[in-house]
């Protein structure tokens, strides 16, 4: 039998017990009240007024007497008064028995007695007396008289026996409940003990002990004896319980094999790492001594065909046919072009590796440097160059720079015919992250080519109709994702190009100052043209 079906037969055991005696304490507990009731509000009010009744009567029969003796009208007194109270007194304890009462009738016979007796000696000796016939009033008290009061004297006290055994009778009903009531209360109490203690012992043998016995096994498992067998015992609840923990422990046993598999699968893993981390180390060193003689011993003889290039256009043009000539300028543009494919290079293999370390950057500032760089190709390009206020962020101000400046050349450089280009730069706040957006009105990217475009050496179009190496784009991408960032194209526009990319925003960025936005076609002139040269150069 379960736990369950167990708990419930003795609760409804206990129930049906305690039902019964609530039942019958009730029951008894009623009839208990009504013997009660009856003492308080009928028999005592009887006896009290059966008393009171006979002290009348005696009042009457003295005050006859009085007033024959003394023939003072004042002596009747008791007698008038008398009559009044019995007759209250009479109608009470009429109120108080039923119908079918045998005292009722016993009360009637003295009504009666009592009204023949004032009707026989009573009023006759008070007339006599009145009409001053002392004699006759003397001769109706004599003891014929006396002998019929002393008889209605016994009638009362009859009534008032009668009275004292039902009294009795009463309140031993009443005694016999209270007691019944008592020995129900104290039965209730046994069972409720006797129920508490079945359900102590029951919990304690079904329970109490069979849960501690688990926990003791469950402990031991804890404590590392994963392959202990968890065995249970008690109800088909804790039964369960037991095995279901056990499976768990078996869950767990299987689990942890496969951890320390995982475990020892992970550490030749991170062996490999470490080799393969050794081996990039390796590689990057090399990598930088590649950097090193690309950017010296490779642009040297590079530098040096082209400038012997040029030497030969500037002093035989004119001089050779115009397929020499030819030759000698597919010469120079190709020795210029490796150059350019070198330096751009080596811009996209340093970015992230030769760091100066992350600052608090002000991108109004940048702003600022940006259209001074790209002065020349605005000018050229006739464009116009505007941002709103820009926050403060953090990364390296060269390479945020070199990503703004390629992104304003592109948009001047990649403008419609006829049409004066404007870009303008603005940032907002979503989330943890600024917004930066670079927009204009130029010859706009088709949505197929939104993520090509990223791509290294990736171009849309020929070098003929725009120039370039295709590396910047790449390189701008290269500079959000080393500062956290990420940059796309929103194809969602109907009119030239927008390029948005993002930047953490940083707890003590500053908030931007709220002016008016400058005009990038005001920017100043004079700018350094080596910087120039290199803006576009990047650009490209």
């Amino acid at each position: 039998m379960t736990l369950r079906a167990r708990v419930t037969l003795l609760c409804f055991v206990v129930g049906g017990l305690l039902t019964i005696l609530a039942g019958s304490g009730a029951v008894v507990a009623s009839a208990n009240r009504d013997h009660i009731d009856n003492l308080l509000n009928t028999i005592g009010p009887l006896r009290t007024h059966a008393e009171s009744l006979l002290a009348t009567l005696v009042d009457q029969e003295t005050g006859v007497r009085g007033y024959v003796v003394s023939g003072d009208p004042a002596d009747l007194a008791p007698y008038q008064d008398g009559v009044a109270q019995e007759r209250r007194l009479v109608d009470e304890m009429t109120g108080l028995l039923g119908e079918d009462d045998p005292l009722r009738g016993q009360l009637d016979a003295i009504g009666e007695a009592a009204r023949q007796w004032r009707l026989a000696v009573a009023e006759p000796a008070i007339a006599a007396v009145s009409a001053a016939d002392q004699a006759t009033a003397e001769d109706l008290l004599d003891d014929s008289a006396r002998a019929r009061f002393d008889e209605l004297r016994s009638a009362v006290d009859q009534l008032q026996a009668d009275i004292l055994v039902i009294r009795n009778r009463v309140a031993g009903d009443a005694r016999q409940t209270s007691n019944a009531l008592v020995a129900l209360l104290v039965i209730a109490a046994a069972v409720v003990v006797l129920a508490g203690a079945a359900l102590l012992l029951s919990l304690n043998r079904l329970v109490i002990g069979p849960v501690t016995s688990l926990a003791d096994q469950v402990r031991r498992v804890a404590n590392g004896e994963y392959q202990r067998d968890i065995s249970g015992i008690g109800p088909p609840e804790l039964a369960a319980l037991a095995s279901d923990v056990d499976g768990m422990r078996r869950k767990i046993a299987a689990d942890l094999a496969e951890v320390r598999e995982a475990r020892e699968r992970v550490e030749w893993v991170n062996g490999q790492l470490q080799k393969q981390t050794e081996e990039l180390v390796r590689s990057n060193r090399d990598l930088e001594q590649f950097a090193y003689v690309a950017s010296h011993d490779l642009q040297e003889p590079l530098r040096k065909v082209a400038s012997f290039c040029q030497l030969l256009q500037r002093r035989y043009a004119g001089q050779l046919d115009a397929r020499a000539d030819q030759y000698i300028s597919f010469a120079v543009d190709g020795a210029q072009r490796m150059q350019r494919l070198i330096n751009d290079l080596l811009a996209f293999s340093r970015i992230g590796r030769l760091t100066t370390g992350f600052s608090e950057v002000d991108l109004n500032k940048v702003m600022s440097d940006v259209s001074s760089q790209t002065e020349s190709t605005r000018e050229y390009a006739g464009g116009e160059l505007t941002w709103s206020p820009m926050p403060v962020v953090t990364g390296e101000e060269p390479l945020l720079t070199n990503l703004l400046v390629n992104l304003v050349s592109n948009s001047f450089k990649f403008r419609r015919p006829d049409v004066a280009p404007k870009v303008v730069i603005s940032a907002r706040q979503v989330g943890a992250e600024w917004e930066i957006t670079c927009q204009d009105n130029g010859i706009g990217i088709e949505a197929e080519f939104a993520e090509k475009i990223f791509v290294i050496f990736q171009r849309l179009h020929s070098k003929n109709a725009y120039p370039g190496t295709g590396i910047g784009l790449a390189i701008g991408k290269k500079i959000v994702e080393y500062h956290g960032g990420r940059i796309w194209v929103d194809t969602q526009v109907e009119e030239g190009t927008v390029i948005r990319f993002t930047l953490p925003v940083t707890v003590r960025a500053a908030e931007a100052p709220d002016t008016e936005l400058a005009d990038g076609s005001s920017a100043a002139a004079g700018g350094d043209k080596d910087a120039a040269a290199a803006a576009a150069q990047l650009a490209s």
